[in-house]
């Protein structure tokens, strides 16, 4: 029988799914998809393939989810027939908000409360309050909880990862971290986080990280109003007043607190997107 299936070049399904060729060739390499190969090496893909592609996307950039995550996700959705699509997960921003993100990856990973709490550090209450609030905890227990269910704050704070060359956000349109911390706000410096995540924070009188963690990378940061305490591997101290700039590798454990009567502002970087 004739194969009648419309089926599309690299550029046109890429157009199609909203990516770049060139992420196509590396979802390929990460055996995420499989298209038709011509005689001649070309590749084609049909419309069951840009769904797939468009699902892919999804699973990329609003749920953060790792090549690994993303192929047993679909295996799953093949065996048993079930997909959640974006349009099922409702929130005020169009996507799941950090809570329903964090309880729909424990729900995935077949984890009770009471097991992340085990693992983490972080009490089974907060937690359950968390996943149905989005706030209560802090940067670090953020942060831990993050690399418990093998993502990124900033991919679940919505930090997409893009294929644009620039970004250029106005001064106060930055977007912001859901209120999750007292005292600490974090908003977005760039639209992607392809190899550098860029954010401001503000920090009320007293706020801090509640604890120290480490991560992989490089780390910069600038205070640009206030002063603050840094503090490296649990016994270096160092405080950085209005101006002042500091720079450390992010595998060193490392926690925070603003020393200053009033508000702190600063410039923090992480390379890579490990935060």
């Amino acid at each position: 029988m004739m194969d009648n299936r419309i089926r599309y070049k690299i550029a046109e399904a890429a157009r199609m799914a909203g990516v770049s060729p060139s992420t196509l060739r590396l979802w390929e390499s990460q055996g995420l998809v499989d298209p038709v190969r011509t005689d001649s090496g070309q590749r084609l893909y049909d419309s069951a393939h840009v769904e797939r592609l468009k699902r892919i996307s999804w699973l990329r950039l609003d749920k953060g989810l790792n090549p690994a995550a993303i192929r047993e996700t679909l295996k799953s959705e093949e065996q048993d027939g079930t997909e959640e699509t974006p349009a099922e997960v409702g929130s005020s921003s169009g996507g799941r908000t950090i809570g329903a993100k964090l309880r729909h990856l424990r729900r995935e990973m077949g984890c009770t409360l009471e097991k992340v709490a085990a693992t983490t550090g972080i009490a089974s209450s907060l937690l359950s309050t968390f996943e149905r609030t989005s706030q209560g905890l802090s940067v670090k227990a953020l942060h831990d909880l993050a690399g418990f269910y093998g993502t990124t704050i900033a991919a679940l704070t919505g930090q997409a990862e893009t294929s644009a060359r620039e970004s250029l956000v106005r001064n106060g349109d930055w977007t912001a971290w859901p209120p999750t911390s007292s005292g600490v706000t974090v908003q977005n410096l760039t639209i992607d986080r392809r190899q550098m995540e860029c954010h401001r924070f503000q920090l009320a009188p007293g706020a801090s990280s509640e604890g120290a963690y480490s991560h992989a990378g490089e780390e910069f940061l600038h205070v640009l109003v206030g002063r603050m305490e840094l503090i490296l591997d649990g016994d270096q101290f160092f405080e950085l007043r209005e101006g002042d700039s500091f720079y450390f590798e992010s595998r060193r454990p490392h926690s925070w607190r603003n020393s200053n009567d009033g508000e702190t502002v600063l410039i923090w970087v992480n390379t890579p997107p490990t935060f």
